[in-house]
C-alpha cells in the first residue's frame, strides 16, 4: 500500500460582515457619553444634538471620581442625523467614550 499525502482544499470565504439593525427612523436614541468633567460633557451633548431637543441625565461616576458617563436621550430623525451626532460626541477631545 503506498502512503499518500492527504491534501486539504479550504476555500476563502469572505468574512461575514454584520447586518445593520434595522432602524425605523424616527425613533428614540440613547448616547452614553464618558468623561471627566460632567458639566462640560453635558455642554457638549447639548451642542453636538442642537436643534435637537436632548435629556441629559447623569449614569454613574467611577469609583475614584474621576470619570462621569452621562446618558443622551432624544428623538433622532434619521441616520444620517444620528450619525453626525456620534461623530460629533467621538470627536470631541473632552469625551473619553461614546457607547
Amino acid at each position: 500500500m503506498k502512503d499518500s499525502a492527504m491534501i486539504l482544499q479550504t476555500q476563502k470565504q469572505p468574512p461575514e460582515s454584520p447586518e445593520k439593525p434595522g432602524i425605523s427612523y424616527p425613533c428614540t436614541w440613547v448616547y452614553k457619553v464618558i468623561g471627566e468633567d460632567h458639566n462640560l460633557l453635558r455642554d457638549i451633548i447639548v451642542a453636538a444634538c442642537s436643534p435637537l431637543p436632548v435629556t441629559v441625565r447623569h449614569s454613574h461616576t467611577s469609583s475614584k471620581g474621576k470619570y462621569h458617563s452621562l446618558n443622551a436621550e432624544l428623538l433622532v430623525p434619521d441616520e444620517n442625523s444620528r450619525l453626525r451626532i456620534y461623530e460629533s460626541l467621538k470627536n470631541n477631545p473632552a469625551v473619553k467614550i461614546v457607547l
